[in-house]
């Protein structure tokens, strides 16, 4: 029987939010048996705690936030993800502001502090989240599906198409055999080079830079594009690789935009409350399916 973990010491990170811009600190501490993960909005007081649960999300518009009361925490799916591929069953996640950082875009930071000091080892059994049977949510509109069945082995299977010439058709996975950290964790977000202006147009990516996204240029873009494209994020000329990609980043993997959203879904559906035992197969997934999965299961079995 797997014991329950948690951290063996505080690690502390600083930047800015992907969508308000603005810069928050994060102490992510142990946190005893059975506790879960609590996001505190240290901000507001030591007891402006919202639970990292389904039943918390209020807005899966580009991200994912929970709403507790009158505490929000926004862009929670990266932390949650790292702290699920680490084996993190209790952590006490304290945020000074109302976005968790980007930081670079990926699980990558988180992992590169939690995994040289390793997991501490609770006097509990892991309270893993089973299902008896099936659940799938479908959308309609876009053909998207999350089918989740019981298995004594966990699996996700995940597919990514966007009708995209550049990425094509990507499919990750993850399971007891494929290490998280090395794998899955280091990969990061990304955005397509068209979507960008309309972004920054709605409030949202105000920390979005090159740093932190892998940006994707679907169709042909003018040098006043390029150039309009280069002041925005204030860098010298952008230039085009001929895979489609903005040259600011190397790719860590082919198919690192799938092994990202799996990141993502990881991370969606650590808000069941727990480890998930299940096999999961998601098509063109996003997070609002990801969290109506997660609140399915907590509705039915909690």
């Amino acid at each position: 029987m797997m014991q329950q973990q948690t951290l063996r010491k505080e690690y502390i990170f600083e930047g800015k939010g992907l969508h308000t811009g603005k810069v928050a600190r994060i102490r992510i501490k142990p946190a005893p048996v059975d506790y879960g993960i609590r996001f505190v909005r240290t901000d507001i007081g030591e007891d402006a705690e919202v639970r990292a649960l389904a039943e918390n999300v209020s807005c899966t518009a580009r991200s994912t936030t929970i709403t507790e009361g009158d505490v929000t925490v926004g862009t929670i799916e990266h932390l949650l993800s790292a702290l699920t591929g680490m084996g993190a069953d209790n952590a006490r996640i304290e945020i000074d502001n109302v976005e968790v950082p980007i930081l670079d875009g990926s699980a990558k930071p988180y992992i590169d502090a939690i995994w040289k000091d390793g997991m501490q080892v609770q006097d509990a059994p892991r309270r893993y989240v089973e299902i008896t049977e099936p659940i799938e949510i479908k959308r309609e509109d876009t053909g998207a599906y999350l089918r989740i069945e019981p298995s004594d082995t966990p699996r996700y299977d995940l597919t990514i198409d966007f009708d995209s010439r550049v990425l094509g058709i990507q499919t990750a996975c993850w399971d007891p055999g494929i290490v998280y950290a090395e794998e899955i964790g280091i990969c990061r977000t990304f955005v397509f080079f068209h979507e960008i202006e309309y972004l920054f147009k709605n409030n949202l990516v105000k920390g979005g830079d090159l740093d932190n996204a892998i940006v994707i240029v679907e169709h042909p873009v003018s040098d006043e594009q390029i150039e309009h494209m280069s002041k925005l994020f204030n860098v010298p000329k952008l230039k085009i690789s001929d895979k489609g990609y903005l040259t600011n980043v190397r790719l860590r993997f082919p198919n690192e935009c799938a092994r990202h959203k799996l990141l993502d879904l990881i991370g969606d559906l650590r808000l069941a409350g727990g480890f998930l035992k299940a096999k999961v197969t998601a098509y063109k997934s996003g997070h609002s399916i990801n969290t109506t999965a997660a609140r399915q299961i907590r509705s039915l079995y909690k």
